[in-house]
C-alpha cells in the first residue's frame, strides 16, 4: 500500500510537460482544481475526463503507474461516497430499514468520487512532471509579488519542496521498517481497528525518529553551505515563458471556460 502512493514522486521521461515551465504546470493545475469545483454535471465532468486524458498522454507517463495512487484514497473515497449516498435527502430510489438511497444522494456520491479521482490524478500529473527544485523556482518566481506584503514566498516555496521530496523517502523508509517488524513477528492485518492502531506503533515510532534524524541531517547541511534564505540568490536554470507555455495557457483559459459553460447546458 506504501509504495502505491505516486505523489511527490517525480517519473524521468521526455515530454511536452516534462520541459514546461513549473508556473504553467502550477496554475494549471489550479485551473484544473477549479474546474472540478465549477463542474455540476455529467457534461461538465466528461469534458475535465477528456482533457485529463490528453494530459496524461502528453506527459508520456504510463496510466497504469499513475492509477496506482488512487488505492491511497480508497478508504477516503468509499466514506465520502458512502456519507452522500446514504445522507442525501431526495427521491427515494432504494431504502434499506433507516438507511435509504435517492436519485440526489446517487448523482452527489458519484460527482464526489469523480472529484476526489481528478484531484489526485491531476495533482499527479504535476509532480510526476516537474521536480522538486523545478517546483521551489515556479512557486517563487510565480508567487513572487507576495514578497511586498511580507510573505516570506521563498521559505515557504523551499519548504513545500522539501515535503515533496521527503513524501517517496519517508515512504520507501516506512515499507522497510514494516517488512523488518513483520519478520520479527509483528502483525499489521488481523485484528479490529484498535488492535491495528497498537500494532502501528512499531511502525511509527521508528519511522518518526528517522524523520528527524533526516531533517537534522538535511538542516545541517544547509548550514554547512552557508543558506541564508532566498535574498540574493541567483538561478542556475532561470525560467522563462517559451511558445508552448502560451499555448497551454490559451488551452488551459479555453477549457475552464468551456467547463463553466456546461452550467448553463441542460
Amino acid at each position: 500500500m506504501l509504495r502505491e502512493i505516486t505523489l511527490g514522486q517525480y517519473y524521468p521521461v521526455d515530454s511536452v510537460l516534462h520541459r514546461m515551465d513549473p508556473r504553467t504546470k502550477l496554475m494549471g493545475t489550479l485551473l484544473f482544481i477549479i474546474s472540478l469545483f465549477c463542474a455540476d454535471s455529467f457534461f461538465g465532468y466528461g469534458v475535465s475526463v477528456l482533457f485529463l486524458a490528453a494530459v496524461i498522454r502528453l506527459s508520456k507517463v504510463p496510466f497504469k503507474f499513475m492509477v496506482r495512487g488512487l488505492k491511497a484514497i480508497l478508504v477516503l473515497l468509499l466514506i465520502s461516497v458512502s456519507f452522500n449516498l446514504f445522507l442525501t435527502d431526495g427521491e427515494v430510489l432504494v431504502r434499506l430499514g433507516f438507511l435509504k438511497i435517492t436519485l440526489e444522494g446517487v448523482r452527489t456520491a458519484a460527482f464526489m468520487a469523480l472529484r476526489l479521482i481528478f484531484l489526485v490524478l491531476g495533482s499527479s500529473v504535476m509532480t510526476l512532471t516537474t521536480t522538486p527544485n523545478e517546483l521551489t523556482d515556479g512557486l517563487e518566481k510565480g508567487l513572487g509579488f507576495l514578497n511586498k506584503v511580507g510573505v516570506p514566498v521563498h521559505e515557504v516555496a523551499m519548504m513545500m519542496s522539501i515535503a515533496l521530496r521527503f513524501i517517496p523517502i519517508l515512504i520507501e523508509e516506512a515499507d522497510k521498517i514494516m517488512k523488518a517488524q513483520m519478520a520479527r513477528g509483528a502483525d499489521f492485518e488481523s485484528g479490529n481497528l484498535i488492535q491495528r492502531a497498537k500494532s502501528m506503533v512499531p511502525l511509527l515510532v521508528p519511522l518518526f525518529i528517522s524523520a528527524f534524524r533526516r531533517a537534522t541531517d538535511l538542516a545541517m547541511a544547509m548550514e554547512a553551505r552557508c543558506y541564508r534564505g532566498g535574498e540574493g540568490r541567483t538561478k542556475m536554470k532561470p525560467l522563462h515563458y517559451e511558445k508552448r507555455d502560451r499555448i497551454a495557457q490559451l488551452v488551459l483559459v479555453i477549457y475552464l471556460a468551456a467547463v463553466i459553460g456546461t452550467r448553463f447546458v441542460r
